[in-house]
């Protein structure tokens, strides 16, 4: 039975309990020696761990297994770390000690998936642009199945069951308020690039129906969801006979939304509607890690450094 999460851990504690492997590997350190490199977490986030006296045993775990642990907390630069004494994988068949409960291992979207699916399908239906409408009424019902556990991500924000339903969601609703605010905006576009822009991660990300990634698909780590999505909507458009230029539109809002060149966009934002779903999906990203960054921050003080916020530590008001 697990007793302690990932959430609850605090320098200089001692843990005796089961966390699912994230990722496993026997490095070699700077004195010649192997040491076991291991990422643990549970459904309240994730912590890395190091084993110094590797044994047989240690080069056997593999992702996604069980293992119960005896470790101390430390901290190396700035975030907790497990310093592993033990670590052997659960066995619940010979051991009762070792049955539990797997929802304590997986990370999911805080909504139901079904729900959120309605919600999207039901912006969907509220476009009255018929064409783009058929675009995404079609996207949306032919992945549906995926859709339900997909994560948004591997590693990075949403990366959770439902994560990539509920990255679309919080986009959808900021993009209504953002469309009442600057009436210039055609809320069409702005709703089918919200729903289509990350469309193909169920593609470009290898996961199973826990929502946990394990890699990236072939055609993933060649093309990636961007140029993905662009194929997908270019043949889906013709298809359904939709006029060229919202193909070309659509086709513009997936290539540009990352802005950078070096985050897979050629191209940066050429109208208003594929600047606001830039600035949308970098909005819920950021305030995604944000949000998981404080669940584990005592109020008055700062989390660990984010990676995928330049390395800052999030402050957590008492108020």
């Amino acid at each position: 039975m697990k007793e302690i999460f990932v959430k609850d851990l605090k320098k200089e504690m001692d843990v005796i309990d089961f966390f699912m492997i994230k990722s496993v590997a026997v490095k070699t350190g700077s004195t010649g020696k192997p040491y076991l490199d291991v990422v643990l977490g549970d459904k309240t986030g994730e912590i890395n761990g190091k084993k110094w006296d590797v044994g047989a045993s240690d080069h056997l775990l593999k992702e996604k297994e069980i293992v119960k642990i005896i470790a101390h907390v430390t901290e190396f630069n700035s975030q907790l770390q497990l310093k592993i004494q033990r670590i052997r994988k659960a066995v619940p068949e010979s051991n009762p000690d070792d049955i539990m409960d797997m929802n304590d291992f997986v990370k999911a979207a805080p909504e139901d998936p079904e729900k959120m699916y309605e919600y999207i399908k039901l912006s969907c239906l509220s476009m009255d642009d018929e064409e783009l409408k058929s675009l995404c009424l079609r996207a949306l019902e032919d992945n549906k199945d995926k859709l339900m556990y997909y994560p948004a991500a591997s590693k990075n924000h949403h990366a959770e069951l439902g994560g990539l339903l509920y990255h679309t969601k919080r986009m959808l609703m900021n993009g209504d308020r953002v469309c009442e605010v600057y009436t210039n905006l055609n809320r069409n576009l702005v709703i089918s690039g919200v729903i289509m822009h990350d469309m193909q991660k169920i593609f470009e990300i290898d996961a199973d129906t826990d929502g946990m990634a394990s890699g990236y698909s072939f055609e993933g780590q060649l093309l990636g969801h961007i140029v993905m999505g662009v194929k997908y909507v270019d043949e889906l458009a013709q298809e359904l006979g939709i006029t060229t230029e919202k193909r070309v539109m659509m086709e513009h809002m997936i290539l540009s939304h990352h802005y950078e060149p070096e985050y897979g966009s050629p191209k940066k934002p050429l109208f208003p509607e594929a600047e606001v779903l830039h600035y949308l999906d970098i909005l819920d990203a950021r305030m995604y890690d944000m949000e998981e960054a404080l669940k584990n921050t005592e109020p008055g003080g700062f989390s660990d450094r984010i990676w995928t916020l330049d390395n800052r530590r999030i402050y957590k008001a008492e108020f």
